[in-house]
């Protein structure tokens, strides 16, 4: 007797009734993607303020304002995007704005104190403030105190380094001229210059943003690396679970924040040709209300170095905006505090709709 075996019951075709199809092949419409987008935020927040200083400020659409708009916010855009992505890995570095007056300082006096060509005091300014970001990230991972404790000791010791060395060295709190030495023309071309395009002055700095953006965000989206950085601000111990290095991320990304203020450090240094042993506290703060307003979370694992970019730019307009529309620049902090309200709200907003459409 021979056994026949049922015929096979023929499956469905997709999207008839019964079919379940699988999640992952269903494609997202355009407007889902633009929702889910952590800048769109800072995007919105960003036309409503260009076109506010577009009406109260005759003089804001002139190129030259444009141009000095773009520099405020590149100053400031270049510490922002190293500083949005340690904030993506669910870290903070509250040493990053004196950090960028010690890179500046080291160039400065090691130059001056050992009469070498300028370039070789900007080797070796990079060299301890790469150092700088190494000894905050190995810190952070082989100690129990968070990076807000790690890092506002880093601050503080910096703080105190270079007003204390400044003074033994030179005498006085500030640097001596460096602007007659081998080497400072062209270090001054390289992270101090100007370039005139269409009868417009640029600063090189614009450049240096520029190029830091697109790094950063393809860092972020095309690189395992990227991954990695989103896993470890999502949940440290569930990336050590799946293989993620962990500590070689976070000290990575402190080392990021370190090469953002040795580029800011010696555009101060070769723009002044003297700095200032001081300066540089308070800035930290606003890099993180950039990348703040520009769509990071405070708790990490979401945001783009784009949002930071455009958290950047929002904050040079405002500056220069209130300047160009002669206001009272005693109210910036107030316009600064208002945006960083706002533009959280509205991120809050945009990632609760974008969790609804998924």
């Amino acid at each position: 007797m021979t056994a026949t075996a049922p015929a096979p019951a023929s499956s469905p075709s997709p999207g008839s009734p019964g079919t379940k199809t699988d999640e992952r092949l269903l494609k997202a419409s355009p407007l889902k993607k633009l929702m889910g987008r952590p800048e769109l935020g800072s995007v919105v927040g960003a036309i409503a303020v260009f076109i506010f200083f577009a009406v109260a400020a005759d003089s804001f659409m002139q190129a030259t304002s444009l141009a000095t708009v773009l520099y405020a916010a590149s100053t400031l855009g270049i510490m922002a995007v190293p500083v949005a992505l340690l904030m993506i890995g669910g870290e903070f570095d509250l040493s990053a704005g004196v950090m960028v007056t010690s890179s500046a300082l080291i160039s400065s006096m090691f130059s001056y104190q050992m009469t070498a060509n300028v370039w070789v005091g900007v080797l070796v300014s990079l060299v301890v403030t790469l150092a700088i970001g190494v000894f905050n990230g190995v810190m952070l991972t082989r100690t129990d105190p968070p990076s807000f404790i790690i890092t506002l000791g880093t601050f503080l010791m910096l703080t105190g380094m270079n007003l204390g060395f400044t003074k033994l060295i030179s005498g006085t709190v500030s640097t001596k001229s460096i602007a007659d030495m081998e080497g400072f023309t062209s270090a001054k071309d390289v992270f101090a210059s100007t370039i005139t395009i269409g009868g417009v002055d640029f600063k090189i700095t614009i450049l240096w943003w520029l190029g830091l953006i697109a790094v950063a965000t393809w860092i972020l989206l095309r690189t395992r690396v990227g991954n990695w950085i989103f896993a470890v601000g999502g949940g440290e111990d569930a990336a050590r679970a799946v293989g993620v290095p962990v500590a070689a991320t976070k000290i990575g990304l402190y080392m990021g924040v370190a090469f953002g203020a040795w580029i800011s450090g010696q555009h101060l240094l070769f723009s002044y040709d003297v700095v200032q042993s001081g300066e540089g506290v308070g800035n930290e703060l606003i890099y993180i209300i950039a990348a703040v307003i520009g769509g990071c979370l405070i708790t990490g694992g979401y945001g783009s170095a784009v949002g930071a970019a455009v958290g950047a730019l929002i904050f040079g307009m405002v500056s220069k905006g209130i300047v160009f529309a002669e206001w009272n620049p005693d109210w910036f902090k107030f316009f600064l505090g208002v945006m960083l309200l706002l533009a959280t709200l509205l991120n809050h907003w945009v990632r609760k709709r974008a969790e609804a459409t998924k």
